[in-house]
């Protein structure tokens, strides 16, 4: 008997701009994949890339039919997911990242899932790699996946079982849930995932961590690239609030909280000196923390570099998106953003 997940055509939507390094190796993980190759396509959704990404693409084409090449003029992200999903011809959509690597049940386990729960939405577990042997990729790879890098994210750190959640990352959905809730929002020129996931818990769908399927995901190869990553994450943030309607998570006031309670005491404590004694404690509670788990990881993994890299990583992560959510809080008046992550 045909196992009820086959029966279905599966199109794979992946948006790109600039991916030279990383869309070969993702495009060859899922052209691997063991569901059916007649029941699959892949959408390549190009933003215009200048670094010879269309070119790879378009050998990989001729390599396997299933790949198909499509140009996003408007560069960003939910405008080629927009693209792709109406281009696809399948009824499940699994939106994938050309920074990832994909395990071969990774579609085929995903649908499955699916189906068996009735989700309107599922994913799975990033495992993040460093970009390179170096010491500082070493340590955004380490922080970007820390609890106290990202906070308790599961999709991040992991968990034990298939556990109901408020976001996964890409996803693998239902064609008809598009239909339910609408597109991405081409608004959210970043979390646009999030913003998604919000009016499918809003509207009474169910998403799901599914611990089995893991993602190799590549992370940032330079520390200011890392510090925009954030930065952007932070500033997006109160928009996906302001459409879902509520926090998705409470745990994203953490950073700004954080960062205007610093700028705010040092600037308060030159006035009044006393505040000085509830905001140099904390201070150095902080760094206290950040510097034991730079200690841990120069032991672990034997780096003497990440005794003060890991530190100012983590001081760069939380900085970054706070300043950006706060300046979120204000407005995005002025913003030059693309696909390029």
């Amino acid at each position: 008997m045909q196992p009820i997940s086959d029966a279905h055509f599966v199109s794979v939507v992946i948006p790109v701009l600039n991916e030279a390094k990383h869309i070969e190796n993702c495009l060859r993980s899922l052209t691997k994949q063991d569901y059916p190759s007649d029941k699959m396509e892949i959408f390549v959704v190009d933003g215009m890339s200048t670094d010879g990404t269309p070119d790879i693409i378009r050998r990989m084409c001729e390599e396997d039919q299933r790949i198909k090449l499509l140009e996003n003029h408007k560069k960003n992200v939910p405008c080629a997911l927009n693209l792709g999903i109406k281009a696809a011809k399948g009824d499940i959509i699994v939106r994938t990242d050309s920074h990832c690597i994909y395990p071969p049940h990774y579609v085929s386990t995903l649908v499955g899932k699916l189906l068996e729960l009735d989700a309107w939405n599922v994913g799975g577990v990033w495992i993040t790699t460093p970009a390179n042997d170096s010491t500082q990729c070493l340590a955004i790879a380490i922080c970007s996946s820390h609890p106290f890098g990202t906070g308790p994210s599961l999709h991040k750190i992991g968990c034990e079982s298939i556990t109901e959640t408020d976001t996964v990352p890409f996803g693998c959905f239902k064609r008809e849930v598009f239909d339910k809730v609408g597109l991405f929002d081409e608004d959210m020129l970043r979390n646009e995932d999030e913003e998604l996931n919000g009016r499918i818990t809003r509207q009474g769908g169910k998403i799901f961590l599914i611990p089995e399927v893991e993602m190799r995901y590549m992370a940032r190869d330079r520390i200011d690239r890392m510090i925009k990553m954030f930065y952007q994450y932070g500033l997006w943030k109160p928009l996906v609030n302001k459409k879902v309607g509520n926090a998705v998570s409470y745990r994203q006031f953490a950073p700004p909280s954080f960062v205007a309670f610093v700028i705010l005491g040092l600037l308060l404590s030159i006035f009044v000196p006393v505040v000085r004694y509830v905001v140099f404690p904390i201070l150095l509670l902080y760094l206290a923390i950040i510097f034991i788990i730079g200690i841990i990881e120069t032991f672990k993994h034997k780096r003497v570099g990440l005794l003060l890299l890991v530190p100012l990583t983590f001081i760069c992560i939380h900085f970054a998106y706070g300043t950006g959510y706060l300046k979120g809080l204000l407005g995005r008046k002025s913003l030059s953003y693309t696909l390029d992550r």
